[in-house]
C-alpha cells in the first residue's frame, strides 16, 4: 500500500512539473483529432487528422468515410478503409487528387468494404508530422511521416505468404501502372468535386523496398492477376509480398499536378532518408514554425488548445507549386491548365480568411504571405479574377470581394517583393465586373450596388445585405491601399464613397441592418432573427456588425455608445431557439443554438470579430468578459474542440490572436483590438529579428479583466495596439483582476479607428 501511494505521489508531482513547465517540442501538445467528432448534421470543427507539412501540397489522413464522401474521417467510426493523400479544405467542398494505401493480409481484396478493418483510437497515434495505427482485422501497423509533396508509408505486417497492399485511384477516371522489376506503381487519378481544368489529373508514384511476388491490376473494382495496368472509370492495383512476423515494409509516395516525370522529381524530397529521420525532419519543421509563439501557462489544457489552434492556422492556403529539375518555382495553372512560372496557392475562402488568418500571417509568418500574394498575382493572370474560394481553381459558393482586404492587409502592414500594381488593377476589376461562369469570383450584382449603393432584395440577387455590407468594407480596402500606393483621388475617391454604403441598409425601426426594396423601402414583415434570404449562413443580428472599417459611423447611426452597447449586449441575451422556424434547418442554425450563448453563433465567421467592438463604445471591459467566456466555453483540445466549422484556420487564428490578448477586427487597418490574453507568459519571435514579449503574471480563470496595462515599462491606456508598434518587439505587461476596472479605456482617445472619424 505504501509503495502504491508513494507511485501516485511521484506520479502526481510529475504531472505537476509537466504542467507549469513549457516544453521545447510545441507540436507535442498539437492533437490533431480536434474537430473530427463532427458529422453532417452538428459540426464540432469538421476536420480530419492532416498529416503534413505546414502549408503543404499534398496532406494525408487515415479514411474511414466513402470513398468520395467529404467526411473522410469520423472520431465516431471504428474502420479505416485506407491511407489517403488528400487535398480537401473541408467536407462541404470536398476532394481533389486524392488516392489511397491499405495493406491487408490473408488475400487479395480491393472493395473498401472488404478491406476495411477495425481500430481504436487507444492504438492510434496522431500528430502532425507523424500517424500510427493498429489494424486489428489485419494484425498490421501502418505508419506514415510527410514532406511538402512525399511521403514515407511503413507497414509492419504478420508472419504470411500473403501480404499485400491495395493502391486506390478512385472512380472518375484513373490510371494505373505496376512495374514489378523497379517495385514502382505509378498512375493517375482524376476524381474531383469542381474548380479544374479539363486536363486536371493528379500523378502519382509509390515505390516499395521489397520486391513483389504478387501484382494485379485493378479494373474498375474486380482485381485482374494477369494484368498490370489499367485505364477507365476506377483503376486501382494490389501487389503482395512474403513477409516475416513484424517486418517492416516501407513506401516512398509522391504526387505532382503536372507529369509522372514532376512526380518523381518531388520524390526526391525523401532522398534516402529512414522512415525515422524523415519523421524526425519534420518534427523540427512543426517546432520551428509552432515555436515562433513561446507559451508558459500553469494549465496544460489551454496549451494543447494553443497549439492545436496554431497547427490548424498553418495548414492552409497550400502551396501547389512545385520544383523543376533545376530548382525553379513552378505550378499547374487550376484556372488555364499550364504549367507556369511562379507561385500558387489555394484551398482558402477568403470569405473566412481574411477576418483573422491572413492577419494572422502578416504578423507572425509575412515571408509565407509574400508568396501567397506572388501566387494571387499568378491567378489572375491565369484566369482574368482573383479567386474569392480557391478549391483549387475559382468555386462558385460564399459572397463578398474579401481579395481586396487580403491584397490590401498585407501591403498596408509592409509585405513588399510581389508585383503589387498587378494586384490594383485586379482590385479594381473586380470591384466593378463578375466572373463569366463563377459568380463568387469579383461581384456579383456589382450593377446594381454601384448604381443604388446597396444590392436590393427584389430584383432576383440572393444574400443582397451580406453582399452590400462585405463591398463597403471591400471598397473601404481598396481606397485605403490606393492611398498607401500614392493613387491619385481622382482614381480612388469613388472606394472611398462607397465604403459608406453600409448606412443604406440600417433599419431605424429596428436598429439593424436589413434587406431593402428597389424603391428604397423596408419590408414590414422583417425579423432580425430569421436566417439566410437576404444574409448569408445567418442573421440579422450576426451580420448588422459588419462595419469592420467603421464600428464608428454604425454607434452613430444606432443613437450613440450607450444604444449601441445596448444592441451588443442584446446579442446575448435573445434566446438562441429564435429564428430556429425561419427556414429549414442548416447545421450553422443547430450549433448556435446548441451553444446556449442567445444569438452569438461563433460556429460561422459574420460574428467572431463582434465581441471586440465594445472597445469602440467605451466599455471594454465587456469585451474582455465575452471573450474570455468564448475562449473557455467554445474551445479544448478534444475531438468535438470547435463550436461549427473550423474553416481553413479562420476559427482557430480566432482563438490563437484572442489568446495574446489582441484581435484584427479591421484588416486593412494596422490596429488589434484588445480583448483579455489567456496566458501569464508569452513570447513572439518576429521574422525581422525582434522578440514580442506578453506578460499577465498575475493571469487566472476568474481573471479575466485589465486592470492596468504597459508598453515597455509606459502606462498604456487604449484600446489597441498597432502593427508597427509590435513589430519594434519589446514588452507588454497586463494588470488582470477578477473586477472590470470601468476607468479604463473610456475615452475617445482611446478607442480604435474608425472611417468616419478619417473623412
Amino acid at each position: 500500500m505504501k509503495k502504491v501511494l508513494l507511485l501516485s505521489i511521484i506520479f502526481f508531482l510529475g504531472m505537476n512539473f509537466t504542467m507549469g513547465a513549457q516544453t521545447s517540442n510545441p507540436v507535442d501538445y498539437v492533437n490533431t483529432l480536434v474537430g473530427t467528432d463532427s458529422k453532417y448534421e452538428l459540426s464540432t470543427g469538421n476536420t480530419y487528422p492532416a498529416i503534413a507539412l505546414p502549408w503543404g501540397m499534398n496532406f494525408w489522413s487515415p479514411q474511414t468515410g466513402k470513398m468520395g464522401s467529404g467526411w473522410m474521417y469520423t472520431y465516431h467510426s471504428d474502420k479505416i478503409r485506407g491511407f489517403k493523400q488528400t487535398h480537401q479544405p473541408s467536407p462541404w467542398m470536398n476532394d481533389y487528387g486524392q488516392f489511397s494505401l491499405m495493406p491487408v493480409a490473408g488475400k487479395p481484396v480491393f472493395d473498401e468494404e472488404e478491406r476495411a478493418s477495425w481500430f481504436s483510437h487507444k492504438a492510434e497515434i496522431a500528430k502532425p508530422h507523424y500517424y500510427r495505427v493498429y489494424l486489428a482485422d489485419w494484425d498490421i501497423t501502418t505508419e506514415i511521416t510527410p514532406t511538402e509533396r512525399a511521403a514515407m508509408f511503413r507497414f509492419t505486417f504478420p508472419q504470411s505468404d500473403q501480404s499485400y497492399v491495395v493502391i486506390d485511384a478512385f472512380d472518375k477516371g484513373s490510371y494505373v501502372r505496376i512495374i514489378p522489376e523497379e517495385q514502382k506503381i505509378v498512375g493517375y487519378t482524376t476524381r474531383n468535386s469542381g474548380g479544374v481544368p479539363d486536363n486536371f489529373k493528379s500523378y502519382f508514384v509509390v515505390i516499395f523496398d521489397k520486391p513483389f511476388t504478387y501484382c494485379a491490376a485493378v479494373k474498375d473494382g474486380e482485381i485482374s492477376e494477369k494484368e498490370i495496368e489499367f485505364t477507365g472509370n476506377h483503376a486501382g492495383a494490389v501487389i503482395g509480398f512474403k513477409t516475416d512476423r513484424k517486418e517492416q515494409v516501407h513506401a516512398r509516395v509522391a504526387s505532382s499536378f503536372i507529369s509522372e516525370e514532376q512526380a518523381l522529381l518531388n520524390l526526391r524530397e525523401l532522398g534516402s532518408a529512414s522512415f525515422d529521420a524523415i519523421a524526425e525532419k519534420g518534427e523540427a519543421r512543426w517546432n520551428e514554425v509552432l515555436g515562433r509563439i513561446r507559451v508558459e501557462d500553469d494549465n496544460i489544457d489551454n496549451l494543447r488548445t494553443f497549439y492545436s489552434n496554431l497547427y490548424r492556422t498553418l495548414l492552409f492556403p497550400r502551396n501547389l507549386s512545385e520544383v523543376d529539375e533545376n530548382g525553379n518555382i513552378h505550378h499547374y495553372s487550376p484556372y488555364n491548365g499550364e504549367v507556369l512560372p511562379g507561385y500558387m496557392f489555394t484551398d482558402t475562402g477568403f470569405w473566412d480568411t481574411f477576418r483573422s488568418l491572413f492577419p494572422f500571417l502578416n504578423f507572425v509568418y509575412p515571408s509565407e504571405n509574400v508568396k501567397m500574394q506572388e501566387g494571387l498575382v499568378n491567378a489572375y493572370k491565369e484566369s482574368g479574377f482573383l479567386p474569392e474560394w480557391a478549391s483549387p481553381g475559382h468555386r462558385n459558393i460564399m459572397v463578398g470581394n474579401n481579395s481586396a482586404s487580403v491584397v490590401a492587409d498585407a501591403y498596408v502592414k509592409g509585405l513588399r517583393g510581389y508585383d503589387i500594381e498587378t494586384l490594383w488593377e485586379a482590385l479594381k476589376h473586380g470591384a466593378n465586373n463578375v466572373h463569366p461562369t463563377v459568380g463568387a469570383s469579383g461581384r456579383t450584382g456589382y450593377a446594381e450596388y454601384n448604381k443604388y449603393g446597396y444590392i436590393p432584395n427584389d430584383v432576383k440577387i440572393s444574400q443582397n445585405v451580406a453582399r452590400t455590407l462585405e463591398y463597403a468594407y471591400n471598397d473601404w480596402t481598396i481606397y485605403r491601399l490606393g492611398k498607401a500606393l500614392g493613387k491619385p483621388e481622382a482614381e480612388i475617391a469613388i472606394y472611398g464613397e462607397r465604403a459608406m454604403n453600409y448606412k443604406n441598409l440600417y433599419n431605424p425601426k429596428h436598429k439593424l441592418m436589413a434587406g431593402r426594396a428597389e424603391d428604397g423601402s423596408f419590408s414590414g414583415s422583417f425579423n432580425p432573427t430569421d436566417w439566410s434570404r437576404d444574409f448569408t449562413e445567418g442573421n440579422s443580428w450576426h451580420y448588422s456588425w459588419s462595419v469592420f472599417h467603421d464600428p464608428q459611423g454604425l454607434i452613430d447611426l444606432m443613437g450613440g455608445r450607450s444604444e449601441f452597447v445596448n444592441m451588443l449586449d442584446s446579442v446575448f441575451v435573445i434566446p438562441g431557439y429564435e429564428g430556429m422556424q425561419s427556414r429549414s434547418m442548416i447545421h450553422e442554425m443547430r450549433e448556435m443554438q446548441v451553444m446556449d450563448m442567445g444569438q452569438y453563433a461563433h460556429g460561422n465567421q459574420p460574428i467572431q470579430h463582434m465581441a471586440y467592438l465594445y472597445n469602440y463604445a467605451g466599455e471594454p471591459w465587456k469585451a474582455q468578459y465575452w471573450i474570455r467566456e468564448i475562449m473557455d466555453k467554445l474551445y479544448s483540445a478534444a475531438p468535438d474542440g470547435y463550436c461549427g466549422d473550423e474553416d481553413n484556420g479562420q476559427t482557430s487564428a480566432w482563438y490563437v490572436f484572442s489568446a495574446l490578448g489582441f484581435y484584427p477586427v479591421c484588416p486593412g487597418s494596422d490596429e488589434y483590438i484588445l480583448g483579455s490574453p489567456l496566458f501569464k507568459s508569452v513570447e513572439i519571435d518576429l521574422e525581422n529579428g525582434k522578440t514580442l514579449k506578453i506578460n499577465a503574471p498575475d493571469n487566472t480563470k476568474g481573471n479575466r479583466y485589465i486592470e492596468t496595462m504597459e508598453c515597455n515599462g509606459k502606462p498604456y491606456t487604449k484600446n489597441f495596439l498597432t502593427h508597427g508598434d509590435l513589430m519594434k518587439g519589446g514588452e507588454i505587461t497586463f494588470k488582470m483582476s477578477d473586477r472590470p476596472n470601468k476607468e479604463r479605456g473610456t475615452q475617445q482617445k482611446n478607442f480604435p479607428y474608425s472611417f468616419s472619424n478619417e473623412r
